[in-house]
């Protein structure tokens, strides 16, 4: 399969490319912003399958140029800004790349799209990836479904609704065979440190202090991203136009938890002197503004419709994450050099 994939050189993305470069042919469009980083596919540069293309999802010359020599049979919309911190720092980029890209990555999409035929049209895909984050907040019980309303909180969330709402339009308007899927919170190798998770284990190796939003007791559901990409794939090739699809790793913990584990496995795999323990690290900030207190997504619809469950455990999930920027310090030394810092966004 030929796959245009936006947005390949993030987190995501580029794990989703590295997982599948082998069997598929796959063109990586991404702008390298901040996030971004070719050196997250090194491995694969030179990969026979693999094709790089600086470009942004706003510039709908060159998109349609693209999209029209390489010819894909599917296009996966990975590219987006992603850190609710940042947008609320600086809302603009996000309605600019998550709604207008999207916009232009839809109009590119259908034209391109109109001019096929014959079995390549009936088997194109446009796969719209987005976040449980659209449907807003859930209190100690319930999950989140395909069908429950869009309540977003924050001008990342709102900006990601807006994105799946103009899939959804241009699926029902002019028939691009559409399909959404919403993931939960993502973790694994090559994400970038302002993210909970590598800014603790960073913090942690720095010997800095590990923040934590106001009392720790916020609840998120955690998939590690090999899953989601397993997921995803799964929703390319067997997905119904049309449709939504939640991806979930059903492994919640509050924050607290969740940072409390990675101390643990720290301390028993990279050990402080003196017996202290990286838990000592740990201080309370306060909370971002219009705080989320708790995700849940109930995965049933893509379990039953497309036989995918997720294979990692948190437990399991987080040793192999930890072991992975313990391998790869040179990666974020890169980032730190780039000028990140591992300061926290968003304290307001």
């Amino acid at each position: 399969m030929k796959i245009l994939l936006t947005g390949g050189s993030g987190f995501i993305g580029s794990n989703f490319i590295l997982n599948f470069i082998e069997n598929h042919q796959i063109l990586n469009y991404d702008l390298i912003t901040y996030a971004g980083s070719n050196n997250n596919l090194d491995t694969i540069k030179n990969h026979k399958n693999y094709t790089f293309q600086k470009g942004d999802i706003k510039n709908h010359v060159l998109l349609d140029q693209v999209i029209n020599e390489f010819a894909p049979d599917s296009i996966i919309n990975f590219a987006a800004e992603s850190h609710v911190d940042r947008s609320i720092d600086g809302p603009k980029v996000f309605i600019e790349t998550n709604i207008l890209g999207t916009y232009e990555m839809l109009n590119s999409t259908l034209k391109y799209f109109k001019s096929l035929d014959g079995n390549k049209k009936e088997s194109f895909r446009f796969i719209h990836i987005s976040t449980d984050e659209v449907y807003g907040s859930l209190g100690h019980k319930g999950k989140f479904s395909e069908s429950t309303p869009y309540s977003p909180s924050s001008p990342y969330s709102a900006s990601k609704a807006s994105s799946d709402h103009l899939a959804k339009a241009w699926y029902h308007t002019y028939k691009l065979p559409v399909i959404i899927t919403n993931c939960s919170n993502n973790y694994g190798p090559y994400q970038f440190p302002e993210k909970l998770i590598p800014l603790i284990i960073s913090n942690c190796l720095s010997n800095k202090e590990l923040p934590i939003y106001g009392d720790g007791l916020n609840i998120r559901d955690w998939i590690y991203v090999d899953d989601h990409c397993r997921g995803v794939f799964a929703v390319l090739c067997n997905g119904k136009i049309g449709e939504t699809y939640n991806i979930g790793g059903n492994q919640e913990l509050t924050n607290i938890a969740l940072v409390e584990k990675i101390c643990e496995i720290l301390d028993e795999i990279k050990p402080l002197k003196a017996n202290n323990s990286y838990k000592n690290l740990i201080i309370f900030v306060k909370d971002r503004p219009g705080h989320d207190f708790r995700y849940a997504i109930d995965s049933t619809k893509i379990k039953n419709e497309l036989n995918f469950i997720p294979k990692e455990t948190i437990d399991i999930g987080l040793r192999k994450t930890i072991k992975w920027y313990l391998e790869n310090q040179d990666w974020i030394n890169s980032i730190k050099i780039s000028g990140y810092h591992q300061e926290r966004l968003g304290k307001i």
